[in-house]
């Protein structure tokens, strides 16, 4: 069966969906067609998670751009999806002599950046802002509006305010073919046959396969791997900010950082790999990163390792995204979107959103009157279900029934068990899901199957 739309958006990451969501919320007929079983199983489903000012890019990049437009974004519409901040401030420590000699240049690109608040702290502020880093810590830059958000409940709502709006996600759908036919895209996939007026290359890890089918893609997918390692618990007590380090012209280094879920964690490293789908990780680099977190903060030492998990980033050759229009094709391509994705999510779209007004007419005058669909709160800070009672399944995260019960139901449910801990964290503590796995996966097959 053939069904036609006005937009078909390719890749179910945080970036397609906030696209899908902006034009559906403008009046489009709109369509999302994901390759995996559930939403956010490439790039999207292992990154940072941090609500990113942009303070360190360059201030004059298509990035700095978006991403200053999606964390405003954001934070303008965060509490109407229930959607949680966590305010953390970030600080860009100095270690040594040589990093405390690059702190003024951090700080005038931070400015340059319109991040006016961001200022230097000498040691004795920062001691006193974070008394359980090590003494080795000189001073830093600290910026004020660096904060955490929940990285898989922001594009989830996405989705389901697109869904709302009239979109329509379709998943197992790896487009294998795209043919120009008239004034439309024929698109095929293993889930059907598409036709969209236009195409929103949207497709990350995968994107330069998509543009291929098109034209040579001007840019080639470099997967960067990033381990991360996650302390329990207890951690979250000896560092309340984001501990960032001083660039090097290598590489960013890694970050110390709270988590929404109430965890403390360690990373991204920087691997260039031919990996496209599975981030693994190795035993000897999760020691160093395990390491430098007790380096940086010595009570980590008495501190277990509650998971590690590895992401995988859509870099390219170019250094900043790649998002252009063909006017002659009725092709969008947005690619070589990094770690700043999260954030710049929002104003990649809204940036979107702008090329097809330019090139392929205006969007209909008038919109319809925005549906809001808050998602369950996973935040530790914040009141989680639990508190109100209910049989708890997951007892390392305090999951109930009834919240696996809702994630495997309505508009958008889990398609696999990696979508379902995203959307509740059941088998993300302690236990890694030993205890709770089983009732777990019983509860996602009768719901995938129905009860025998």
């Amino acid at each position: 069966m053939t069904s036609r739309f006005d937009i078909a958006v390719i890749g179910g990451g945080v970036v397609g969906l906030a696209i899908l969501r902006r034009f559906a919320m403008a009046g489009l007929k709109c369509l999302l067609l994901e390759k995996g079983a559930d939403i956010l199983s490439g790039a999207s489903k292992g990154n940072s998670a941090l609500l990113h000012t942009g303070f360190d890019c360059d201030p004059k990049s298509l990035e700095a751009q978006c991403v200053k437009a999606g964390y405003s974004e954001y934070l303008e519409i965060h509490g109407k999806l229930n959607l949680p901040v966590l305010e953390t401030s970030g600080m860009v420590v100095a270690w040594t002599e040589e990093e405390q000699a690059k702190t003024p240049g951090i700080l005038a690109k931070a400015h340059a950046n319109g991040i006016l608040d961001a200022r230097l702290l000498s040691q004795a502020e920062l001691r006193q802002r974070e008394p359980n880093l090590a003494p080795t810590a000189l001073g830093a830059v600290l910026v004020p509006g660096e904060n955490v958000m929940d990285p898989w409940s922001a594009p989830l709502a996405y989705a389901c305010q697109a869904l709302a709006h009239g979109a329509v996600i379709t998943r197992k759908a790896d487009v294998n073919a795209a043919e120009r036919k008239l004034d439309a895209w024929r698109l095929t996939t293993a889930s059907g046959t598409f036709e969209a007026a236009l195409v929103i290359n949207a497709a990350g890890l995968f994107g330069d396969h998509v543009e291929a089918l098109v034209r040579p893609a001007p840019f080639t997918i470099k997967p960067r791997k990033g381990q991360f390692v996650v302390f329990d618990k207890p951690a979250s007590k000896l560092v309340k900010s984001i501990i960032l380090p001083v660039p090097t012209k290598r590489t960013k280094g890694v970050v110390l950082f709270p988590s929404i879920f109430g965890n403390l964690v360690i990373g991204p490293t920087a691997e260039e790999t031919q990996e496209r789908q599975n981030g693994s990780c190795d035993t000897a680099t999760l020691e160093k990163l395990k390491s430098r977190a007790i380096e940086m903060a010595p009570g980590l030492a008495g501190v277990g390792i509650n998971a590690i998990y590895a992401g995988l980033r859509p870099a390219t050759e170019h250094q900043d995204y790649v998002i252009e229009a063909l006017a002659d094709r009725n092709w969008i391509t947005v690619a070589g979107i990094r770690s700043t994705g999260l954030t710049g999510s929002l104003g990649i779209a809204q940036h979107v959103e702008a090329l097809y007004a330019k090139h392929f007419g205006k969007l209909p005058r008038k919109k319809p009157a925005p549906q809001w669909t808050p998602v369950p709160n996973l935040a530790e800070h914040l009141p989680r279900p639990y508190q109100k009672g209910g049989d708890i399944i997951c007892h390392c995260e305090w999951v109930t029934r009834r919240e696996i019960a809702k994630a495997l139901s309505g508009p958008l449910p889990a398609g696999d068990l990696s979508g379902l801990k995203r959307r509740t964290r059941a088998m993300m503590g302690r236990c890694q899901g030993f205890n709770c796995g089983a009732e777990v996966r019983t509860m996602f097959d009768e719901a995938q199957h129905g009860k025998p």
